[in-house]
């Protein structure tokens, strides 16, 4: 067997399991999401808000891992405990997962963020929504 064989028969011998699908979406999540922070830093965004309370706050990188894994846990086990009962659930989590972070970029255009911040940021929203949707996927395909 060559390695690339061998490789790709272990690959497809991971099994998809609900943890596995929160999990692996909540970090591949993490990850694009940094990255797409590192590029908007390069770019000159400061990705700074002010709050009336506290002054000028910073969303990140805290706030992007904060933001980025929460919501994606929360939601994706609320489905995968509820698909355990009620199978449908996922199709409709996936519709609500992808609507919500896209939604929410109204709030990001509406703080008072840098235009390369308000970028970096929405398009952050956005990885959220597809890896969600396809974290989703992959519970309903092992579930199908």
């Amino acid at each position: 067997m060559t390695t690339a064989a061998a490789a790709t028969s272990r690959f497809n011998n991971i099994e998809v399991t609900r943890v596995r699908a929160v999990i692996g979406t909540a970090l591949v999540a993490v990850v694009v999401n940094l990255a797409i922070w590192l590029i908007g830093l390069a770019a000159g965004g400061d990705f700074m808000v002010t709050d009336d309370v506290k002054g000028p706050i910073s969303a990140a990188p805290v706030g992007v891992i904060v933001m980025t894994v929460i919501p994606i846990v929360v939601g994706m086990t609320a489905a995968a405990l509820l698909s355990l009962r009620w199978g449908s659930i996922i199709r409709v989590a996936q519709v609500i997962g992808a609507i919500l972070p896209i939604a929410t970029i109204a709030m990001t255009i509406g703080s008072d963020f840098d235009g390369v911040s308000t970028v970096s940021l929405s398009l952050m929203h956005i990885v959220v929504a597809a890896t969600v949707v396809l974290g989703l996927q992959a519970i309903r395909n092992k579930t199908a």
